[in-house]
């Protein structure tokens, strides 16, 4: 069996949520497996480009009053947002052995300032004794618990030489062992990383094996066909953990334009759609093409569909190997010196250029290549329409690219 290139990008539209679009949060992250959660806007923004009436007030809904939607570190050490049911899944089969060697490293770091294990696990318990109380920020729980506010200085001698407090690695590695989860914003806007802390619900228990596989069936289901380099850099995972989640899915092998690539069993057809990850199912059919408002076009399969993605958007950070959806030649433009992607402008399944919001709120793109009239109107309508949604809010990248750079200030 033989899966394209061509037919690869037909598969992001469909299953991405980007020509056919989502009804709500959870169907829209469940579309990308999880939303990349790093930079507090690429929630709403990654978000709002799959959601047929895009906005903050839903994914605020789903996030902070609903939590059908749950912030955590996972794959990579990297922090997303999963639908609630794919917590159990995405602790059990990838946090927890990151939260073991960050408590090494934990260790490591502030052992010569005395601190070893029967230490941190007394701040630990002070802590979770002090959240039981209710929800507090960091700097509120660093008023109440002293010792989360001492400091050591690390990577001496080097560039990045700094300062870092025990509570800062202290609060993340709890969650990473699922004690703690992230509850609603403390102040400012959606664009705000500032949030407070809460007590983890208790969650399903899940081999660590069979945590992976559905994980993997899961990935398959949104990005497939990919190969193992693809899943073994988007999970983190080793290789030998890859392979043995790929045979107890059953996954089943394809040809590629460039190399070999692995699907569901029941995934080898050339069509699009993927039950799994939310393909074009009921109500998708009368979905704005554009999703951002303003007068996007109405999207019906098969049309080319246009989209603009924010920094680290889970579509182009999915796979390792970017060929066949993001020429090598456009990369310099549209990541950063540590291979974050910066926000990208699609065209039917092709990153075409990229996009940036100007001071005064204008949202400004420029495309890397010809894309033709019939892009150019598309991209421009959705364009208009992620300004009229964003408002009087300004959003700047955390991780910033040469050309959301040059266009934010052009």
């Amino acid at each position: 069996m033989r899966i394209s290139d061509q037919q690869r990008r037909a598969r992001i539209g469909a299953r991405h949520r980007l020509a056919a679009k989502a009804a709500t949060p959870e169907e829209a992250a469940a579309s990308v497996v999880a939303l990349h959660g790093t930079d507090p806007a690429t929630v709403f923004l990654s978000a709002g480009a799959r959601l047929a009436s895009p906005g903050p007030e839903p994914v605020e809904q789903a996030l902070y009053a609903d939590r059908t939607l749950v912030r955590m570190t996972g794959m990579r050490r990297t922090v997303f947002v999963v639908p609630a049911e794919l917590v159990p899944v995405v602790h059990h089969s990838s946090a927890l052995a990151i939260a073991r060697r960050e408590r090494a490293s934990v260790l490591k770091t502030f052992g010569e300032g005395g601190w070893d294990e029967a230490r941190l696990k007394d701040v630990e318990a002070s802590v979770l004794r002090l959240l039981a109380s209710g929800d507090a920020t960091a700097a509120e729980l660093g008023k109440l618990e002293p010792r989360l506010r001492e400091q050591v200085r690390v990577a001496v001698g080097k560039p990045y030489e700094g300062v870092v407090s025990i509570g800062s690695r202290l609060l993340a590695l709890m969650a990473m062992d699922g004690l703690l989860v992230r509850r609603a914003r403390a102040a400012g806007t959606w664009v705000s990383g500032t949030h407070y802390w809460g007590l983890a619900p208790e969650m399903a228990e899940w081999a660590a094996h069979e945590a992976q596989a559905e994980l993997v069936s899961r990935w398959l289901a949104a990005f497939g066909p990919g190969t193992e380099a693809d899943l073994k850099w988007w999970t983190g995972w080793t290789l030998k953990d890859v392979r043995r989640a790929l045979a107890a899915v059953g996954a089943v092998t394809v040809e590629l334009d460039a190399g070999t690539g692995y699907v569901l069993p029941d995934d080898a057809g050339e069509g699009p759609a993927h039950p799994a990850a939310g393909g074009t199912g009921e109500g998708a059919a009368h979905a704005t093409a554009g999703g951002t408002g303003g007068g996007a076009a109405h999207a019906t399969a098969g049309e080319p569909w246009a989209a603009l993605l924010p920094a680290l958007d889970p579509t182009p950070m999915g796979w390792q190997e970017r060929d066949w959806y993001l020429p090598r030649e456009h990369r310099a433009e549209l990541f950063d010196r540590s291979g974050n992607v910066g926000p990208t402008v699609w065209w039917d399944g092709r990153v075409v250029g990229g996009w940036a919001q100007r001071p005064d709120g204008e949202i400004v793109w420029r495309l890397l290549e010809d894309a033709g009239a019939q892009a150019r109107a598309a991209i421009e309508a959705e364009a208009a329409g992620l300004a009229a949604w964003l408002g009087e809010v300004r959003v700047t990248p955390r991780f910033r690219t040469p050309l959301e750079r040059a266009l934010a200030s052009s």
